[in-house]
């Protein structure tokens, strides 16, 4: 019998509180998200993957097809290469700056150019140029997670992040045999205008099928910037892909590298000093970005090395004892089913991340990657095993894929979205690129002649697949050091947006599986976290109060204005105000005038949250309907002085000894929640910054019971209700434990015995025995129990539990005449 145990009574949990109806919105001033947009952009990517992987069935063919030595062949891969990674952070901060939509289109647009060059020429300058074209659509990948996460749901947003993700795999897989195909049947030059077509073919689907966000980031393009990253990634990637060539030691390689060095330095201390920087080099450097981004190197590598190695392995001759001798398009088919396992897992992803984290799933990810290496060591004597290999690794980097962009995402403000994203594929195509050259360099010298050339050995493929699980497990080691606290959704955020200083004192506090709020489930407060307008900080303003069908904002015919004014009435310059559609996504930013006014446009109709920060000031907040083009919603943000502090100390034990990471969330009188925090290692804990006015103080710790406490603040002097100091300082009642064993007439454990705790005659607890007769029921806050067992005869004995107790309670069933003992 299956042991079941339910050791409390089940929790009650607030009915989440409804979002006010909207008015039905004007003809056509509402725009909703497309139903085609994921498809789209998904679909997108896959063409930016089938580009990148067009020429490797032809790669050996190169030198005899473009008339040169194969030292300079070689370009046409390499140039892409580079023309992509210097592309992709570029386009990233011009899609946050001027239109995603935009960057989209204009990077589609030079693929297809790209394409048309190759597809007319055999000429290898030519040729160089239109692939380096080419590489400029690498910046659609995260230009796409950019405005998913712009226009999609919240709820929507994970599974779409992962499938975009994912497609470069996706196309790859799918384009390496449909390229095989067409190379041995057509001229070579088809491969070029299949890819322009397809290019076409994206951009008209997104001119229909996806629209342009209203999300900008401010300041304005690095030049600078971006000509100081170009030459350094150009001087670092170079050796790295034509080191094996050129030789390691080689003066060329050694100056690349050292350029490349002095040159990012220069380019990062210049990035520092400047208002608007191409990438923003301090919040590279949080720890969830960075080592997210060190991660992704480690993906990189691993996703490249099974494409080096098993379309090699299944085309050599069987003559060598070890090749598979298949044509190029079996060996293409066979790699396939890596592009279509990544496609597959996306929804896997979605709910992984869901219960566990992006971080959870990028670690399950990255171990059945290594699983998939290491057993491929021994799976290389059939084409059917090379399957085997191909679906197990493209499980696992589905998985990792997937999961990057939302830890990307969950670390960034929406402004910079494209421009992060577009550093984190920086980040895999420098692994794609270190793998190339390192598998590249011990294939070349782990090789054996075979007629006028030379071929991998079976053991080059077996320590090419041992580096790839190395560069994996080091995946694994760096990816364990990510917070399992991810930070709360943006529009939380934006309503209590503080300064950092506050932020260190009353951040958001820990989610209990590490990730935000998900979509409907009851917050702390007992509101749900897709209802913006039941979030709220202390001393909600709610005084939209006029609509005024004139008008044009910042050059929009649609919007919200006011003015962000003090308790006295007076004007609050410099205060950041932010606009939050209904999906906790920032619509719109701006900083109030010097008169306290503001402007912002709204993209469509429907119900946001305005809130308004700024320093020594508690943030606040106002729900705001727009009801469509033409008109102007009118918002008055009232910030309030920067209130007093609350400061105590948490014990609990037998002992009182402190309690560490105890939590302390404070409620206003709505019952909302306004700060949350955690006891320090010797139990203290403070917030400050909180308005005057009346709060609930409720203090937690896993094994003791909770306790509420009332707190009154008035003039920067907190009391309760009993006039107690500010400070406070609690003792928690640890919960009660009782465990045993059930034991039959001949003393031996007595398997499927059903042991039911009673309290006051209500079922507190229900378990079925298993072989070793134990039974166990913890936190248990009340006093006096009935414990009862049934399962041979019935038995029953009274418990009375002291705080904290453990208690111990044996129990023999014995034939009916007999008594059972404690």
């Amino acid at each position: 019998m299956t042991r079941t145990t339910t050791d409390q009574l089940p929790a009650r949990t607030a009915e989440p509180a409804a979002a006010p109806p909207l008015p039905p919105p004007p003809e056509g001033g509402h725009r909703r998200a497309r139903a085609g947009l994921v498809p789209v952009l998904a679909f997108a990517g896959i063409v930016v993957a089938v580009m990148q992987t067009l020429l490797v069935p032809v790669i050996k063919d190169l030198p005899t097809l473009l008339g040169t030595a194969p030292s300079n062949a070689t370009w046409v891969m390499t140039a892409t290469l580079l023309a992509g990674a210097v592309a992709t952070p570029i386009m990233g901060r011009l899609g946050d700056l001027y239109g995603k939509r935009r960057m989209l289109l204009a990077s589609l647009a030079v693929m297809v150019i790209g394409s048309l060059i190759c597809g007319f020429t055999s000429q290898l300058i030519v040729m160089i140029v239109g692939r380096a074209l080419q590489g400029f659509a690498m910046g659609a990948i995260p230009l796409g997670i950019g405005l998913m996460r712009d226009e999609l749901p919240r709820e929507r947003l994970g599974s779409a992040m992962a499938l975009m993700s994912s497609s470069i795999g996706v196309g790859g897989g799918l384009a390496l045999p449909a390229a095989a195909l067409v190379a041995q049947h057509a001229d070579w030059h088809t491969l070029f205008f299949a890819a322009a077509g397809l290019g076409v073919l994206s951009m008209l689907l997104t001119l229909f099928a996806v629209p342009e966000t209203s999300v900008r980031a401010p300041g304005r393009f690095d030049v600078a910037g971006a000509l100081g990253l170009s030459v350094g990634l150009v001087a670092l990637l170079l050796p790295i892909t034509k080191g094996s060539d050129w030789g390691w030691g080689s003066p060329t390689t050694l100056g690349l590298f050292g350029a490349a060095a002095l040159i990012l330095v220069l380019w990062g201390v210049m990035e520092l000093r400047i208002s608007d920087p191409l990438v923003d080099l301090r919040t590279s450097a949080r720890r969830e970005v960075l080592l997210t981004n060190l991660a992704s190197i480690t993906v990189g590598v691993a996703f490249y090395a099974i494409s080096l190695v098993l379309p090699q392995l299944l085309q050599l001759p069987k003559s060598t004892g070890y090749g598979l001798g298949q044509s190029m398009v079996v060996a293409g088919l066979c790699v396939a089913p890596l592009g279509l396992t990544m496609m597959f897992v996306a929804p896997v992803y979605a709910r992984i991340a869901a219960r566990r984290g992006p971080k959870i799933s990028l670690l399950l990810g990255m171990l059945i990657i290594g699983i998939g290496y290491g057993s491929g060591i021994g799976l290389m004597q059939a084409p059917w095993q090379t399957i085997i290999i191909a679906v197990v690794v493209g499980a696992g980097i589905g998985l990792a894929y997937s999961s990057l962009p939302a830890l990307i995402v969950g670390a960034v403000d929406p402004s910079e979205t494209g421009a992060a994203n577009g550093l984190n594929t920086l980040m895999r195509s420098i692994g794609t690129s270190v793998s190339s050259a390192v598998i590249g360099m011990v294939l070349a010298h782990m090789s054996e002649p075979l007629g006028p050339v030379a071929v991998p050995t079976m053991a080059g493929f077996r320590v090419s697949f041992l580096i790839a699980t190395a560069a994996v497990a080091l995946g694994v080691l760096v990816a364990a050091f990510l917070p399992s606290q991810r930070k709360a959704a943006g529009a939380r955020e934006a309503v209590v947006a503080q300064s950092a200083e506050e932020r260190g004192a009353s951040g958001a506090g820990p989610v209990e599986d590490g990730g935000p709020t998900p979509p409907g489930k009851p917050t702390a407060s007992g509101a749900s976290a897709d209802s913006l307008d039941s979030m709220g900080s202390a001393g909600l303003v709610d005084s939209v109060d006029s609509m005024d069908p004139v008008g044009v904002v910042d050059g929009v015919a649609a919007g919200f204005r006011g003015r962000v004014v003090d308790s006295a009435g007076g004007p609050v310059p410099g205060a950041t105000v932010t606009l939050i559609d209904r999906h906790g996504q920032q619509a719109g930013v701006t900083t109030a005038a010097a008169d306290g006014s503001y402007a912002l446009a709204a993209p469509t109709a429907g119900t946001y949250v305005l809130t308004g920060a700024a320093p020594g000031h508690t943030p606040h907040a106002a729900s705001a309907t727009h009801y469509g083009e033409g008109t102007v919603a009118e918002a008055e943000l009232v910030l309030t002085p920067a209130g007093s502090r609350l400061r105590g100390t948490l014990r609990g034990g037998p002992d009182g000894t402190a309690l560490a990471g105890a939590s302390v969330v404070i409620t206003d009188g709505r019952g909302d929640v306004v700060t949350r925090t955690t006891s320090g290692a010797d139990g203290h804990w403070e917030v400050g910054q909180l308005p005057d006015g009346d709060y609930t103080l409720v203090f937690s710790a896993a094994g003791h019971q909770p306790e509420a406490r009332a707190v009154q603040l008035a003039g920067g002097v907190g009391a309760d209700t009993g006039g107690a100091p500010t400070g406070q300082d609690v003792r928690l009642r640890p919960t009660a434990t009782v465990r045993g064993t059930v034991r039959g007439p001949d003393g031996q454990p007595l398997n499927d015995a059903a042991v039911t705790l009673l309290e006051d005659g209500t079922v507190a607890g229900h378990m079925v025995t298993g072989p070793d007769g134990a039974y166990a029921f913890a936190d248990l806050m009340g006093r006096h129990y009935t414990l009862s067992a049934a399962g041979y005869p019935p038995h029953a004995t009274p418990i009375s539990l002291a705080g904290g107790a453990d208690e111990r309670l044996d129990l023999d069933l014995v034939q009916p005449g007999g008594a059972g003992e404690r």
